[in-house]
């Protein structure tokens, strides 16, 4: 790509410290999914790397927490209009690096700047509470900068699960060790990296450090690292769960989910098998809200899979940078491999492929599969691709049990009758449920994250949510005089 751009080239084959500089690392090819062209070159951070940003990191974050509010809140919202401003390019990243449709693009480059406009509210926002005490003294409890946050950020939407992290944390006077996925480390990595810069953050506050293994073991371990804030798998959120546990550090873990659509008897099967196909193939299934069971009721369930496969049947399949589709390329060759055995695995099961199927090179096509069983591996797992598997129910208590009969918990849709769909709402253990709507959602202002095996009960998004994550709570008192003691 052109070097005169906003991006520039100084961090090819660079990470940053506060300026692009060279990784202890190997430095690695920045590859386009749907080509496998070769972007540029970027490098990587070892532990070493990482111990060294955490140390620069604390010793910036002191004077960054003594700045004014109305000063950090106007770092974040030059960095709100610096999204809007460069959005053309920095999507243009988005399309190439992370296989995205340009509208995938666009939504990420918009929620990147929301996310910053409402940070930059965060300094001013109240932070304590005036305390009864026992004794002649005034009692207070005000929330505190954590100290140095590090966030894992995943490659499906990469941009906003880094930056729904970044910003708020920035915002609330602390520092960030950001480690990117590598495979999508400039869209998500370097543009936030070159933002922040633009927009007057003194250096040290940020600093981007994609790696492997180590860096990972590296920004959770990092003395100086107080909270560590994680999106991506379950499996290995478990490993950076463990490991905070056993240092005593705060971890907000947001992971994975096989997220149930319920259509309920009496719904309108076509604007319901629009719904299921954007919730099932947006961004090829590669996002952790994505549709991953469709359960329709049985008065409904032949037409609704006969229209959902037509649907499947006419969405083209393409390189997203440069022709008109609605799917893209699985982001590399190991999860292509991932989502095809899944697909191999279930029809061995016994599954139906009504439409789809494997595909070929760096696309795997809408897929439609029926009569699953339970423990078939298209409906039990998370398959993270674009693949609906469709069960039918026949009673609302039935198809409660199913809708939990999941180690996830993250997003639910209902679609139909809103009074049958409250009642099943208060039947389920999710932490979004979404009526006459998909399960892929999401805005700047609310708290999100799941139950069960899809989180820890921590949230983003939301002044409230992001207080608690970001900031620690200090008990004050005060009294008029030195108070008297026995001793």
């Amino acid at each position: 790509m052109s070097e005169n751009t906003f991006l520039g080239s100084d961090w090819h084959e660079k990470i940053f410290t506060g300026t692009w500089a060279d990784g202890a690392g190997e430095t690695y090819d920045v590859i386009e999914p749907a080509t496998g062209e070769t972007l540029g070159r970027l490098g990587t951070a070892s532990a070493d790397d990482v111990n060294a940003a955490a140390a620069r990191a604390a010793a910036a974050q002191k004077e960054w927490a003594r700045t004014t509010p109305a000063e950090r809140a106007a770092v974040l919202r030059r960095a709100g209009a610096l999204w809007a401003e460069h959005a053309a390019e920095l999507s243009d990243w988005i399309v190439r690096e992370a296989g995205s449709i340009p509208a995938k693009a666009a939504l990420e480059i918009s929620s990147a700047e929301q996310i910053c406009y409402e940070s930059s509210a965060l300094p001013s926002h109240p932070k304590g509470q005036v305390l009864t005490s026992n004794e002649p003294r005034w009692s207070f409890a005000r929330r505190v900068p954590a100290g140095v946050v590090s966030v894992i950020a995943p490659f499906n939407f990469p941009l906003i699960l880094g930056i729904r992290s970044v910003a708020p944390a920035l915002a609330l006077g602390n520092a960030v060790l950001l480690k990117p996925d590598p495979r999508t480390a400039v869209c998500a990595g370097v543009a936030i990296a070159k933002v922040f810069a633009e927009a007057g953050l003194p250096d040290g506050l940020l600093q981007v450090l994609p790696g492997g293994l180590d860096a990972g073991e590296a920004v959770v371990a990092a003395p100086e690292v107080s909270v560590i804030s994680f999106t991506g798998s379950t499996a290995a959120g478990r490993k950076v769960g463990e490991a905070a546990g056993r240092l005593l550090k705060r971890c907000h873990l947001e992971l994975g989910g096989n997220n149930a659509l319920v259509v309920l008897p009496g719904a309108e099967v076509g604007p319901a098998t629009s719904a299921g196909a954007f919730g099932s193939w947006m961004h090829q299934g590669q996002i952790c809200m994505t549709t991953g069971r469709h359960l329709v009721h049985e008065s409904v369930y032949d037409d609704y899979v006969e229209q959902l496969a037509e649907r499947a049947r006419n969405l083209p399949v393409g390189n997203p940078a440069t022709e008109d589709v609605a799917i893209g390329p699985i982001i590399d060759e190991k999860q292509r491999t991932h989502v095809r055995e899944i697909i191999d695995k279930a029809t061995a099961d016994g599954a139906r492929l009504v439409a789809g199927g494997t595909g070929e090179g760096a696309f795997v096509p809408p897929t439609v599969l029926t009569d699953l069983s339970p423990s078939n591996p298209a409906w039990s797992q998370e398959i993270f691709g674009p693949v609906a598997p469709v069960a039918r129910f026949s009673t609302l208590e039935e198809a409660a049990e199913m809708v939990n009969d999941s180690e996830y918990g993250l997003s639910l849709g209902i679609l139909g009758d809103v009074g049958m769909a409250m009642d099943l709402a208060d039947l389920v253990d999710t932490g979004k449920v979404h009526i006459n709507e998909q399960t892929v959602s999401d805005e700047a202002n609310v708290p999100f994250g799941g139950m069960k095996d899809s989180g820890n009960g921590s949230r983003f998004g939301g002044a409230e949510a992001n207080i608690e994550a970001f900031t620690e709570t200090q008990w004050v008192t005060m009294r008029s005089s030195i108070a008297p003691y026995p001793f």
